[in-house]
């Protein structure tokens, strides 16, 4: 099979290459994640384009560390956070069983109290009913 040249499209389906520097050009396989790379030995020195790629290799470890370190810190910060949560939701279970014990206990003097004062009151309206009415 003959290779077509990049400076007509053909190669790449009509469309233009994606170059990297002259001399690189990039294309994708199909159905794959692999990027395959073809190198024109008339328009560059390899050595040049060896140690480019491995200084760009050396960057792309460089921002590989990072992203794991950031990773790493932000999975602990949300271990803390998760931890932080457990402990506040098993603090609001005991103070709203102590409230509900605390309800239970003194929630009928509440009642008693209502009681007794729904009778004063109506007691206050039957005398000043009767007063009235003199």
């Amino acid at each position: 099979m003959a290779v077509n040249s990049s400076r007509d499209g053909s190669f790449f389906g009509g469309g233009a290459p994606f170059r990297s520097r002259e001399g690189l050009s990039t294309r994708s396989a199909a159905g794959s994640d692999e990027i395959q790379l073809r190198i024109d030995p008339m328009q560059t020195d390899f050595d040049d384009e060896i140690s480019g790629l491995r200084s760009q290799v050396r960057q792309l470890r460089n921002v590989a560390q990072d992203i794991g370190s950031e990773a790493k810190f932000q999975k602990d910060f949300l271990d803390q956070l998760q931890m932080t949560m457990i402990r506040a939701q098993a603090g609001v279970k005991n103070n709203i069983r102590k409230l509900n014990k605390s309800i239970i206990k003194n929630g009928g003097n509440h009642v008693v109290h209502v009681v007794i004062f729904a009778l004063i009151c109506f007691f206050l309206v039957y005398l000043w009913s009767k007063v009235s009415r003199r």
